[in-house]
C-alpha cells in the first residue's frame, strides 16, 4: 500500500493542493487495503491518516500498514479534520467532488474556514486504472472461483429447475469455494428472457433455447466478470449461427486488443462482424468495461472512447452479444489484461457451444 500512497501524493503535488481528503469507500480501500464503511483518509505532504470509529479501530490497526496513522477522532475536542489540517499547515484541501454531495461540500466548507477547497476530480480513479500485481492476483483468484462454480453447476442444469434456483446455486457455490461476495446479482435468463442483456432471473422453469449466465466472484474486494451462454435442448441452425457470430466477434476483438490499441476500434472490430452477419442493431451495449474494486469502472470499450488507447495494467471485459427482441439472445464474456506488447486472457472457461439435454 505504500506505493499507492506515494502515487497519490505525487498526483496531489501535480494538482497543487496541500492535502487530499478521501471519502469514497472504494478509494479508501484502494489506498489502505482495509474495508470499512465508516471512515475517511486524509493525506498531507508529510503525514497520512485513516479516520475511523471504535468499531473498526482494532482491525484497522492490525491491517493497515505503509505510513498511515490510524485514529479515532475525538469529536469532543472540536472538529478533528480542521485540527489535523491546522497541524499539517494545510492551506488547500482537495476533496472528491465526484463523490461528495452538495450538502456535504457545504458542510466541509463550513468546517474548514480559511482553507481553500480544490476539486480532486478522478485523482484516485486514475490510479485505479492500472492494476498492480496484487490486484491482478486477486482478480484472477476471483475468476478461478467463478469458473469452478460454473463447472460444478453445468451438470446440475436440467428441465424443471428455475432460473432463480440456478442463480442462487451458482452464487452459493462461489461463496462455498471462497468468494467473500458475488460481484453483482447473478443473471440467469432463458428462452425469450435471454434477449434481455441484464435480465432478472425468474421463478419459472428454464425455457428451451439460449440460457445465459452472467456472474462473478469477489476476492479481497476485487471482482471478476464472465458470461457464458448454453442451449437448453438442441440448438437449431439460426441459434448456432448467432452463437458462432458472437464467438467470432469476441475472438476477433481479443486478437487485436493490445497496448496502444484504440478502445473504440476494439468495439468496432466486434460490432462490424455482428453487423455484417445480418444482426445490425442487435448489439446495443458497449464491447466492454474495466473491472477491479468495482464491477464497472474505467476504461470503457465503446465508440464514445475517442482517441483513448489501452495501456499496460488495465483489465477490460470483452462481451459482444446478439439480442433479438421477443425471441432470444446470446452473449460471451472474458476478461483481458493489457500487458507489455499485447494482452492476455484471464478467463479459462471453455467457449464451445454446450447443449443441455432435456
Amino acid at each position: 500500500m505504500q506505493k499507492r500512497l506515494e502515487k497519490a501524493k505525487k498526483k496531489l503535488s501535480e494538482l497543487g493542493a496541500d492535502a487530499l481528503y478521501v471519502t469514497s469507500e472504494i478509494n479508501a480501500r484502494y489506498l489502505t487495503g482495509f474495508d470499512f464503511s465508516d471512515g475517511s483518509v486524509l493525506i498531507t505532504k508529510n503525514e497520512s491518516y485513516v479516520l475511523t470509529d471504535f468499531r473498526y479501530i482494532e482491525a484497522a490497526k492490525k491491517s493497515i500498514t505503509g505510513g498511515y496513522n490510524v485514529i479515532v477522532p475525538d469529536r469532543a475536542k472540536g472538529d478533528y479534520l480542521e485540527n489535523l489540517c491546522r497541524e499539517n499547515d494545510v492551506k488547500s484541501l482537495a476533496f472528491e467532488d465526484n463523490v461528495l454531495s452538495y450538502a456535504g461540500y457545504q458542510s466541509l466548507k463550513k468546517r474548514l474556514p480559511g482553507i481553500e477547497l480544490v476539486c480532486a476530480g478522478s485523482l484516485i480513479e486514475d490510479l485505479r486504472l492500472y492494476k498492480d500485481a496484487e490486484e491482478v492476483e486477486n482478480i484472477i483468484a476471483a475468476q478461478r472461483i467463478a469458473e469452478q462454480a460454473f463447472a460444478e453447476l453445468l451438470p446440475e442444469i436440467r428441465a424443471g429447475r428455475t432460473e432463480t434456483e440456478l442463480a442462487a446455486e451458482l452464487e452459493y457455490r462461489m461463496k462455498r469455494l471462497g468468494a467473500e461476495d458475488i460481484s453483482f446479482k447473478t443473471i440467469c435468463v432463458s428462452g425469450t428472457a435471454s434477449a434481455l442483456p441484464h435480465g432478472v432471473p425468474r421463478n419459472i422453469p428454464i425455457e428451451r433455447g439460449f440460457l445465459t449466465f452472467d456472474f462473478g466472484a469477489v476476492v479481497n474486494g476485487y471482482h471478476s466478470d464472465m458470461t457464458r451462454t448454453v442451449v437448453v435442448g438442441r440448438a437449431d441452425d439460426e441459434m448456432r449461427r448467432i452463437y458462432n457470430t458472437v464467438l467470432k466477434a469476441q475472438l476477433a476483438a481479443e486478437a487485436v486488443i493490445a497496448e496502444g490499441y484504440k478502445n473504440a476500434d476494439a468495439d468496432k472490430v466486434a460490432r462490424d462482424i455482428i453487423d455484417e452477419a445480418g444482426y445490425k442493431g442487435c448489439f446495443g451495449h458497449s464491447l466492454g468495461h474495466g473491472v477491479g474494486l468495482m464491477i464497472h469502472e474505467a476504461p470503457g470499450l465503446h465508440a464514445r472512447a475517442g482517441d483513448a488507447v489501452l495501456e499496460v495494467g488495465q483489465i477490460v471485459t470483452v462481451e459482444p452479444g446478439i439480442y433479438i427482441e421477443g425471441k432470444y439472445g446470446c452473449r460471451i464474456e472474458d476478461m483481458m489484461e493489457i500487458i507489455p506488447g499485447g494482452a492476455r486472457n484471464l478467463t479459462n472457461c471453455p467457449k464451445e457451444l454446450i447443449e443441455i439435454p432435456v
